[in-house]
Order: C-alpha cells, then structure tokens, then sequence
C-alpha cells in the first residue's frame, strides 16, 4: 500500500466513533440472550463480577493489542501483523494470528448472516401479528417451516448479506462510521423501550433477583472458565476486526480509554438485554434456558399473549436485527480490507466479492438445516458424530481459530514488540503501562490457555 493511499485511509472522527462501531461488533445475537442466560445459571451477581473481572483480565488487554497493530500498521490485519513484526526485528510469521483471525471472520459471517436472516424474517412475521394470540405449537411451527425451507431462508440470507455489504462498500465515513452512529444508539433506543415495557408485566423484581443476586454457591471452577470464554468472545477478539478498525484510529486517541469504554458498553447491553427478556419469561412461567428457542419461539409466544404485543414484538426484533447488521459489519471489514489491499481492488469491489464468497459459503449452513441435515462432515469422530455443517463451523472458529489467534497476538505484542514502542504508542502513566504489559505477557496467555484447553474438552 503506497504512502498515498495511507495519507488518504482516513481516521475515525472521535473516540466515541470508535467506541460506538467497535461496541456494535461486540455487541451481537449472543448478549441478547446467552450473556444474560449464563449470568442467571452461574450464581448472578457473581457471575457478573468474575465477567466483569475477566474483562479486565483478558478482553481489555487483548483488544488494545489488537488495536495496536492496527493502529501501528496502517494497513488491512495480515500486513499491519507483518509490518509492526518486521519494525520490532520479529519473524513475520508471526501474521499467521491475523490470517487465522480474518478467516475466522470469513467463516463466522457466512453462518451469522443466516441467523441474522432469522432476525429480519422475525420483523415481518412481528409486524403483521403472527405471533398474536399463538399458543406454544403455533409459534414452534413458525420457527420450524422457517428451518425447514431452504428458499425462505436463502432469501433473508441473501437480504442480510446486502445490507452489511452496502454499509462496507462505502468505506469508513460513509460507511462504517454512519451507521455505527445510526444503528448503536438506535439499538440502545429500542432496548430501553423495551427494559421499560418489561417493567410492567409484574414481574421485573424477579428478573432482577435472576441477574443480580449474587449467589457464590453456585460459583465453580466451570463458571469461572465459562466467564473467561464469554469475556473473550462477546468483545470480538480474535478475529483481526479491532486490527482492522485500530488501522483507521488517530494517535490523538487513547487506546486504553476506548477498549475501556468498549467493555463498558457492551457490559451494559448485555445486562439490559437480560432486564429486557426476562420479566416476559417470568410472566409466562416459561424456561429462560433455551439458547436460539428463547429468542425464536418462547420470546414471541410471550409477546403474543400481551397487550401491545406486536409492537414491541417488532421492536424486540429490529433491535435484534440491528445487533446481528452492527456485528456482520465488522465481520466483512476485515476480510474486505484484506482483499482491498492484496489485489489492489476498489473497496467496493473488494466489498462485493468478500460478501458473496460468505453469502456462498452460508447456503452449506442453510442447508444443513433441512436437506443436508444428515451430513456430518466429522462424522467419523465420535464428537461430531452428529453435528452438521453449521454447527460444525461455529465449533472450529469458537472454540479452536479465536482463542489461537487471540493467544498468539498476545504473546507477539507481550514478548516481541519493543517496550519503548508500546510506551510511546500507549501514551499511558508508567503504572498503567506496566500493569497492561504485564497482564498481556503472563496472566492473559494462562486464562485464554485455560478456556481453550476447556473447550476442546
């Protein structure tokens, strides 16, 4: 990439413009019901606080040196990861945690834009009141025809894939940046209008106990681990997307400050999303551990039996479908960037063609769901013995490409970047700096270790 095209890359506008697009990719279809879920399961407030400090531990410290590559290089993640190893006197090989980390994005996107395309199918469905009246079947066959026909679904995959490509294409004022102001604090709009509808169904003390009543006797070395997996992952790490957005991040902006606030805001959708879910729940006497059913089939049959059902019905789902758009986004980002700058393509273009690979790749997790429902592609192994092609895809970038990628960048900017470097880039007190190094070099190696070790078993 010449030093025009760099002059020319362009800076995110504020802070708050960073905090805003890189919360948006946080913030995804997994805060709105599995953060919440695993807090009411895990001993609830004290859930909470071992996430809180698992944030700190891990999220934070690997996010800012995330960022920091991207911010150092200047370039899409593969080339920021050789450039910044290159400066330092480091082997370049060390860009493998950003190739692992694109890729993982590639492959999150094709599957995320078809659960992403249950969401925009749910806003239809809310609108015209389908969901009215329903009792549990009626409501459970709707989720199940929508599974069950591939050309349904390949429409809203097709649909929501558009829509994230549109947003990308444009770049990052137009783009990126726009519709992180637009679509952030209209999710945020939508969820407290939401919190506030949920205060009146009589039950919102219950879900208040649920989420914030600490219980320490249900607090074990899984709860522990499953925190520290749930912190790596609700903030996007390992998947080069904060190098990719740390490429656009002006030196006058604090990297510690914004991954600070990062944390924070995806801290408190997350918590907001529970305020929101739960009182419907309670007041239907209906079980609140039930991963993608209690957002596609208990949530909706809750809300069809409620005065102003269909409409905050339909507000629940576009606050939805705004979480998966903001997250999509971020996704193709980095995937763009990369073929932007190898094949020295316009970013449109580059836009266009990562998209459609993903929207290819998404129509093998579509029709895993109905006609290919019996390929097991592992099914050779006694673990995969039936897990299809979706689920498949989500086991190996969760559980094994993130967590790598996200160990190997920690260990690269912890042990191989120049101290000096960091110091200056960083611009933070020498007690803060230290305490940051620190944690990336010896603590946040061992808990990612942890969780990976974990997950594989």
């Amino acid at each position: 990439m010449s030093d025009t095209n760099l002059a020319s890359r362009g800076n995110w506008s504020s802070r708050m413009a960073f905090i805003l697009a890189a919360a948006g990719s946080a913030v995804g279809l997994g805060n709105i019901w599995k953060f919440p879920y695993m807090t009411g399961e895990n001993g609830g407030g004290a859930f909470v606080l071992i996430y809180l400090a698992c944030i700190a531990i891990i999220g934070i410290p690997i996010m800012m040196a995330e960022v920091f590559v991207g911010r150092n290089g200047r370039r899409n993640p593969v080339a920021s990861m050789r450039l910044v190893a290159e400066r330092n006197l480091s082997n370049p090989a060390w860009r493998i945690s950003a190739i692992i980390g694109v890729l993982a994005a590639f492959i999150i996107l094709s599957f995320y834009s078809v659960i992403g395309g249950w969401s925009a199918s749910y806003v239809m469905h809310s609108a015209v009141g389908d969901f009215a009246g329903q009792d549990a079947e009626a409501v459970g066959a709707i989720f199940g025809d929508l599974l069950a026909s591939p050309g349904i679904l390949l429409f809203w995959h097709t649909v929501f894939m558009g829509l994230i490509i549109f947003v990308v294409s444009r770049g990052l004022k137009s783009g990126l940046e726009r519709a992180a102001k637009t679509l952030m604090p209209a999710l945020f709009i939508l969820l407290l209008l939401v919190v506030a509808y949920a205060t009146t169904t009589g039950h919102f003390g219950q879900a208040l106990d649920f989420l914030f009543t600490p219980d320490f006797s249900k607090v074990t070395w899984d709860t522990a681990l499953q925190a520290l997996g749930q912190a790596f992952f609700t903030m996007s790490l390992g998947m080069a997307i904060m190098m990719a957005y740390g490429s656009y991040l002006g030196k006058d902006i604090s990297i510690g400050r914004a991954a600070v606030g990062v944390g924070i805001m995806d801290t408190l959708v997350a918590l907001l999303a529970g305020l929101a879910i739960f009182p419907f729940v309670f007041a239907n006497g209906l079980e609140a551990g039930q991963g993608p059913g209690l957002i596609f089939v208990t949530l909706p049959l809750a809300f069809g039996q409620m005065p102003l059902g269909v409409v905050f019905a339909t507000a629940f789902f576009i606050l939805l479908l705004f979480a998966a758009w903001t997250s999509g986004i971020s996704l193709l980002e980095p995937v763009t960037e990369w073929v932007e700058e190898k094949f020295a393509m316009s970013r449109t273009g580059a836009a266009i063609l990562s998209g459609v690979a993903c929207w290819l790749l998404g129509i093998a997790s579509i029709l895993s769901l109905n006609i290919w429902s019996d390929v097991y592609l592992l099914g050779m192994f006694d673990r995969f013995a039936e897990t299809g092609i979706l689920d498949l895809l989500d086991f190996v970038t969760a559980n094994i490409m993130l967590p790598l990628s996200g160990l190997l960048t920690a260990l690269f900017v912890g042990w191989c970047v120049a101290k000096e470097s960091l110091q200056d880039d960083m611009a933070m007190s020498d007690g803060l700096f230290n305490l940051w190094r620190n944690l990336l070099r010896y603590v946040t190696p061992i808990a990612v270790l942890a969780v990976f070790i974990y997950n594989l078993m």
